[in-house]
């Protein structure tokens, strides 16, 4: 793979991260009622946690010579606590079955470049998070165990 194609996927993922920290600030606005603030709280939590991986994507897109992109991917409404909680869900697994992409990718190109050991280091961590998060939204869902 060439190093374009790797900052295109990266460039990807960074827009995956920009939307899920938007996301789950504004679906943390949404929640109310009598057990509302441990949720909002969470949720606002895992925003931070996206924000930190926009970090970590602009940081190796940088290292690897790339521009940051400013863009944005889709984000997706949603209304009651229960559609919050299935479509980040979801979206969190986009991120990792992307998020693998890259990490084949980086494996891939082992041996190519002088930050390829660093690249795959902090994809996995990334990937790592994505799965807490997945794994406490089934828990929320009470499908805990689904996604193994």
């Amino acid at each position: 793979m060439e190093k374009e194609e790797l900052l295109k996927m990266l460039n990807h993922a960074l827009e995956l991260e920009h939307a899920a920290y938007v996301q789950y600030l504004s679906h943390a606005e949404l929640i109310d009622g009598e057990n509302a603030e441990p949720l909002i709280a969470r949720l606002r939590e895992i925003a931070n946690d996206e924000k930190e991986h926009q970090e970590k994507f602009r940081s190796l897109i940088g290292m690897l010579g790339g521009t940051p992109s400013m863009g944005v991917a889709e984000t997706h409404p949603a209304k009651t606590v229960r559609e919050i909680l299935e479509q980040n869900l979801k979206d969190e697994k986009e991120a990792v079955d992307t998020y693998r992409r890259i990490h084949e990718a980086v494996v891939g190109r082992r041996g190519k470049g002088y930050y390829d050991v660093l690249l795959e280091h902090e994809i996995r961590h990334i990937i790592m998070d994505e799965q807490e998060h997945i794994t406490e939204l089934e828990l929320l869902l009470g499908k805990s165990g689904e996604s193994y």
